[in-house]
Order: structure tokens, then C-alpha cells, then sequence
């Protein structure tokens, strides 16, 4: 209880410092910070400086949608990058303090790091929680920071970008990530449309034995281009989905397996149990491509737009003609800001579309 007490002080003393802080120097200067007024998407009008040049993320969701359009602007990241993606990204993102998240995940939101990072608004973007309005207003009045929330799912995605383009002022770079969504929702829709949907069971876990449910978040991509067979009374919210055991695999029995990249994709093949499983028995299964994230979720944010382009060519390459390395390498210079190489490309569709013989064949 007195180690609380005294870090409830510390924070306390931390806010009033930079209130303090911040106070001094607009005397200093003799100018006041010019506000205006920004609606988010719970419909809360908050207040906001005129010029937002620091960014704060709330969460991994977050941070990849803002790395997108604003990633000199971040003063922080809320989970450490991937490993895999120093192959990728700029060296100088990795030397961003970590501010933690406050929903979900392994750490929470570190409000000293945070005040310490002069942050002018924190942004959190995704599927609002039913506490969100209480959640944001509550930490906004504890830290004197505005606290944003921008809706945003896998098809309205490109809404959020114009959003976040009027809050951050960056309205040429929001409009190209939002047609860049809005044209490749509208591309696989399409293709979905038109295909005989394939019985699938996406895969996740150590043991193999969760699967991403009908339905669920974290089943977006999934449930819009096959017929995801993984029926479940209560799917569940998280990443790693629901436990199951290995008779209703059986019984599911899928004509397509998608294992995720911690899963046992290597193995599988050698046992006994899933050598009965159609799709184990006919060579059509795979792993989702991971780098620098997995590409269908976890967290569920706009790299998933690369998992849609991926199944789609996986599973109906007569109706997905596009080449997917050209789709790939566009991807990676619009939301990363580099270039990915062809040699990296088949290195990570190595144990999906590699293993069908190419990519356009």
C-alpha cells in the first residue's frame, strides 16, 4: 500500500511539474499556445493546439495506423518494435521511448514517460471498448493531455485516415492512405464476391489448438474471404482465440489450414493426429506471412490490408490476378516508408504462395 501511496505522489508531482513547466515557458515567450477544436469519433469535442508536431499512441493498434501518416511525429511507441522489423524500418524509430499501452497487452500506459515526452494529444485508434468515453475523459483530466479516439476497422479504415488527416493536419498524405484502402477493400471485396468461398480453420498457438473463431475481431480477414468453419458459441476478443482440442478439429476437418507464425506450421506435417485432416492430407496448409507483423493480425490493424491482398492470391489466384510483389512493395513504401526487395518478399510468402510455385503462376 505505501509503495502505491508514494507512486500515486510521484505522478502527482510529475503532472504538476510540467503544468509548471509548460506554464514557464509560455510566460517566457509572452505568446499563448493557440487551441481549436476537434470532435473524435465518440463524439467528444476536445481541445487541441493548432500545431501537433508530438504524438502519442495508445496502444500497437495505434501505432501502426500513426506510423503511416505521421511517423516523425511520434514521440513514442507503445510496444517495442518487432525484431523483424529492423530489416525494414529506419534505425532512428528504435531509439523512441516506450510509453506502454492502456488496453489490453502485456504493458500499461507509463504516465511519467509519457508526461516526460511532451506530448500534445495521445491518439488511440480501433474498435472503441464500451468504457472508451469514460476511459479517454478520465485520463485526459488526470494528464492534462487531450486523448483522441478515431474509429477504425478493416473496411472503414480509410475513413480513419481522413480523420486523422484534419486532426493532425496532414490531409494530402490521410487522402492516399485512404484511397489506398478504400480501393483495396473494394479490389478483394470483389474478388470475395465472386469465388466459392474455401472451408478454412485459422490456426494459432504453441499446441496448435486455438483457433480464430467466426466472427470474432480477429477473424475479419478470414471470415471476408473464405468460409471460416471455427462455429463457436463465444468467440473470443483476443489475439490468440479460442482453446479447442483436437476431436473437433477432426470433426471441422478443413479443406484449408492457415497457421499463424507461432504455431506449428513446422511440425504438423509429422503428426499422426492432423495427417487425417483433409487439408494435412492434400498439402494445403500454410503460414501467414510474418515481417514485419503478421500480416493477418495481432495486433488487428492496417497491415492487414496486406493479409487480404495474400489470401486472396493464395486461395483464388484465377480471380486475384494481381501480382502480389508489386502489391507488397507498395504496401511497405506508403505505411513503412521503404523498400522491400524481392528477395525478402519470397522470403516471406516462403511457406504459402512459395510453396504453390510462385506468385503468378
Amino acid at each position: 500500500m505505501k509503495k502505491k501511496y508514494v507512486h500515486c505522489v510521484l505522478i502527482i508531482a510529475i503532472i504538476c511539474s510540467g503544468f509548471a513547466f509548460a506554464n514557464a515557458v509560455a510566460e517566457e515567450s509572452g505568446t499563448a499556445i493557440e487551441m481549436r477544436s476537434f470532435t473524435d469519433s465518440l463524439g467528444r469535442e476536445i481541445m487541441i493546439p493548432e500545431k501537433l508536431d508530438k504524438v502519442a499512441v495508445s496502444g500497437p493498434l495505434a501505432q501502426m495506423v500513426l506510423f503511416a501518416i505521421c511517423p516523425d511525429n511520434l514521440v513514442g511507441v507503445a510496444t517495442e518494435w518487432e525484431p523483424s522489423a529492423e530489416e525494414y524500418l529506419d534505425s532512428k524509430y528504435y531509439d523512441l521511448p516506450l510509453i506502454g499501452q492502456f488496453y489490453g497487452g502485456k504493458g500499461q500506459l507509463n504516465l511519467e514517460t509519457l508526461l516526460s515526452s511532451g506530448a500534445q494529444v495521445v491518439i488511440d485508434v480501433g474498435e472503441p471498448k464500451k468504457s472508451a468515453k469514460d476511459d479517454l475523459d478520465a485520463l485526459q483530466k488526470q494528464t492534462g493531455i487531450p486523448f483522441v479516439h478515431i474509429t477504425g476497422t478493416l473496411t472503414t479504415m480509410g475513413d480513419a485516415y481522413l480523420m486523422l488527416g484534419e486532426l493532425l493536419q496532414m490531409q494530402r498524405k490521410a487522402e492516399e492512405l485512404s484511397q489506398y484502402c478504400n480501393d483495396t477493400c473494394s479490389m478483394i471485396g470483389k474478388i470475395a464476391s465472386e469465388v466459392e468461398k474455401t472451408r478454412i480453420l485459422y490456426i494459432t498457438g504453441p499446441k496448435g489448438l486455438n483457433v480464430i473463431a467466426r466472427g470474432s475481431y480477429h477473424a475479419e480477414v478470414i471470415d471476408m474471404l473464405s468460409d471460416n468453419i471455427a462455429l463457436l458459441d463465444n468467440p473470443s476478443s483476443k489475439g490468440t482465440g479460442n482453446e479447442v482440442d483436437m476431436e473437433q478439429i477432426l470433426k471441422w476437418n478443413p479443406d484449408v489450414v492457415i497457421f499463424s507464425p507461432d504455431s506449428i506450421f513446422d511440425t504438423v506435417a509429422d503428426d499422426v493426429l492432423w495427417s487425417n485432416v483433409n487439408a494435412i492430407m492434400n498439402d494445403r496448409y500454410y503460414e501467414i506471412p510474418f515481417g514485419p507483423y503478421n500480416w493477418i493480425g495481432f495486433p488487428p490493424s492496417v497491415q492487414r490490408y496486406l493479409g487480404m491482398m495474400w489470401m486472396a492470391r493464395l486461395l483464388y489466384p484465377d480471380n486475384a490476378g494481381f501480382d502480389l510483389y508489386h502489391e507488397v512493395e507498395r504496401y511497405f513504401n506508403l505505411f513503412y516508408h521503404c523498400d522491400v526487395s524481392r528477395v525478402q518478399f519470397d522470403e516471406l510468402v516462403s511457406n504459402s504462395i512459395g510453396r504453390c510455385g510462385g506468385v503468378n503462376e
